[in-house]
């Protein structure tokens, strides 16, 4: 039986060790390759939106993917979620954005559900991800969107404590509101794993893990 490929498509070098974890785990038989462009994610946060530029390069590196052998794509950042849409309907092989299979456990899961996010170019395309599948599921939701301000700059700035603690607060408080919580961005993961059990009262429901096992599933 011919070995599986699947192609990784990321915005951020610092995901590649994540996934390069998440598939040793889940996928030990599939070959699989990263394709990284960090440029992506800086032109969304400097324009504050997804440019038409910036989404065809996104099919590009999409088509690369293909074109390398790739029997599976996913694209992990949220941010770029129309393009990688635009990108799977241009594909002749599956294109997953990450967070889908998150977007559809979290409907699963709950009618209020909130979505968590540090930058707003990241929140707007998960909070619309997770009604749109809502309404594939025939599900009524009440969506509660919150963005942590100043957490994303903290980070980058050179103070994770900051953020980590800024995130914390927003999901202790969000938390008392909702059934399920939805991280718009995986790097929000190691807040929940450093919050005390008490705390985490609901579901809160990470991309990563997510995706490779819907795609371990789908290869089997």
């Amino acid at each position: 039986m011919k070995v599986k490929t699947l192609g990784l498509v990321h915005t951020s070098a610092t995901l590649v060790p994540i996934f390069q974890k998440l598939c040793s785990e889940y996928l030990p038989d599939v070959n699989v390759f990263n394709i990284v462009d960090d440029s992506l994610i800086k032109d969304v946060i400097a324009r504050n939106e997804l440019t038409k530029l910036t989404s065809r390069r996104v099919v590009g590196h999409v088509s690369s993917a293909e074109a390398a052998g790739a029997d599976l794509i996913l694209v992990t950042c949220s941010s770029i979620g129309a393009a990688i849409e635009a990108a799977a309907d241009l594909t002749a092989v599956p294109v997953l954005r990450v967070d889908q299979p998150m977007a559809d456990l979290a409907v699963q899961t709950g009618r209020r559900i909130g979505v968590i996010a540090t930058l707003p170019t990241t929140l707007g395309p998960t909070s619309d991800l997770v009604k749109r599948r809502a309404a594939i599921a025939g599900k009524d939701i009440e969506l509660t969107s919150v963005l942590c301000e100043g957490a994303f700059e903290a980070l980058m700035g050179g103070s994770p404590e900051k953020h980590d603690e800024t995130v914390a607060k927003a999901l202790i408080a969000l938390s008392t509101e909702v059934d399920v919580i939805v991280l718009a961005q995986a790097s929000m993961s190691r807040v929940v794993d450093g919050l005390p059990e008490a705390e985490k009262r609901v579901p809160i429901l990470a991309s990563p893990t997510l995706a490779i096992q819907h795609i371990a599933d789908l290869l089997k």
